[in-house]
């Protein structure tokens, strides 16, 4: 595929904004720093390619009133951190043309031709002062029909803020007026005093995680090449996955598994038996848990910001193997439940505690360095289950299809709804190319076997 005539512009809010620099939350400056991708398909649109390119460009102007901080840009202060200033610098917007029709892609899987429709953002030659935090690509088909990639940078937004700003953004580009207003104000994740941090939690998600035990280092990991697919389970595969959790699990507990946790688990076991571990390799699953329900009081309604916390769960390879998905789950579900409102400011502590706090940042577009690789022996699995990832009307009719953009690297999956809305679930997933196969065989035949 071919993607050419690409024309770029700067997008600034259409009205004056607050202008100043916005303290940033200690959870927005951690993890993964960089941006991250999505990619919307849309059917031809009635209406004229110049119309649609002129809606998009002053919906979205008029949306960034609101979602001012995308406007923005970031820069670095003292012991490693970095805050934002809100200087209507613009958001990057890319208009572009390819030679193919919708219907020429794969399935619409991520694939290396994804690399064409959502710009990408060069982190080693550009000044961190100079890089736009939102950056956006419509590209044309011969078809009529139409891509937008979304790239957003995660120091400002998750995927729950990202996901509000997109709904509002194609809510004005219909007509309408924006329903939810963004809550900007960082403060009600703000660290308390650093000397009175608490000691009952454990952070492992801050440490580094297994390497394969022949191993030193995740160099020679990371080289590996990888493939990327996306494997369908039906509303009765999933179902069957839960009975086989609940009926198998080790200790009482006052409600089943979720979906989640029955098929993050299953992802976890078809991987360790895919990848061939020895029985005693440690193992390391990471997840990433909503926190504004879990806050005493809650988050603000629409909070704007990173509202997620990483938590880890860790085994060995033998042991997620050899237990039934009830044992395995009921580890993704201890994580899961450890995390409330003091364990939430026991991270924001122990973060505000550290003189420097560029070393949990991740400032590469994929996760593999020696300090953040979750790829072979690790594992990282995030859901989509509850976020409002279709649906994007921007007056031409909902989404064909919307995923992950690029999605290369080793261990990184992700759960999310089908499109359809029948109860199937898709996880896309990246591994190793030679773990491939395997996993996918393994990840449907374990489905029928018995517990």
């Amino acid at each position: 595929m071919k993607v050419s005539n690409k024309t770029s512009s700067m997008v600034k809010p259409a009205e004056p904004t607050w202008s100043g620099k916005l303290a940033l939350s200690e959870l927005d400056q951690t993890g993964v720093t960089t941006h991250v991708p999505t990619i919307y398909f849309y059917a031809q649109s009635p209406e004229d390619w110049v119309t649609v390119l002129h809606t998009l460009k002053t919906s979205l102007s008029c949306t960034l009133v609101h979602f001012y901080p995308l406007a923005g840009r970031l820069s670095s202060i003292a012991g490693g951190r970095l805050e934002l200033d809100c200087n209507a610098a613009g958001v990057h917007f890319t208009e572009a043309y390819a030679d193919k029709k919708l219907t020429d892609l794969d399935s619409l899987l991520p694939s290396p031709m994804y690399h064409q429709l959502i710009p990408s953002i060069d982190y080693q030659s550009t000044l961190l002062e100079e890089i736009p935090l939102l950056v956006l690509q419509v590209t044309r088909f011969i078809c009529g029909g139409f891509s937008l990639g979304v790239n957003i940078s995660h120091v400002v937004a998750d995927g729950q803020s990202a996901l509000h700003f997109v709904t509002e953004w194609a809510r004005i580009s219909r007509g309408e007026l924006l329903e939810l207003p963004p809550y900007l104000d960082r403060k009600c994740l703000r660290a308390g005093d650093p000397s009175r941090a608490s000691s009952r939690f454990e952070h492992a998600e801050f440490d580094p995680p297994p390497v394969l035990l022949d191993q030193s280092g995740n160099e020679r990991e990371c080289e590996q090449e990888t493939a990327v697919t996306m494997l369908k389970l039906t509303a009765t595969q999933v179902e069957k996955l839960r009975n086989k959790a609940n009926k198998s699990q080790e200790s009482e507990m006052s409600r089943g598994f979720t979906r989640y946790e029955v098929v993050t688990a299953h992802i976890w076991r078809s991987a360790c038996k895919a990848r061939n571990h020895k029985p005693e390799q440690p193992t390391a699953l990471a997840i990433c848990i909503d926190i504004r329900s879990k806050m005493t009081p809650p988050l603000p309604r629409k909070y704007f910001g990173n509202g997620i916390v990483n938590a880890i769960a860790i085994g060995c390879s033998g042991e997620i193997i050899s237990k039934p998905l009830g044992y395995v789950s009921g580890k993704l579900r201890e994580v899961i439940e450890k995390v409330d409102d003091g364990y939430v400011h026991s991270v924001l502590d122990f973060l505000k505690s550290q003189q420097d706090l560029s070393q949990f940042r991740e400032l590469q577009p994929t996760s593999n360095s020696d300090e953040h690789f979750y790829g072979n022996p690790n594992l990282g699995v995030i859901s989509w289950l509850t976020l409002p990832i279709y649906g994007a009307d921007f007056g031409w009719g909902k989404e064909i299809h919307m995923g992950p953009g690029t999605h290369d690297s080793d261990g990184d999956s992700l759960i999310l709804h089908g499109i359809d809305g029948d109860g199937s679930l898709i996880v896309a997933l990246c591994l190793q190319s030679r773990h491939m196969e395997d996993f996918q065989k393994v990840f449907y035949q374990d489905i029928d076997m018995e517990c």
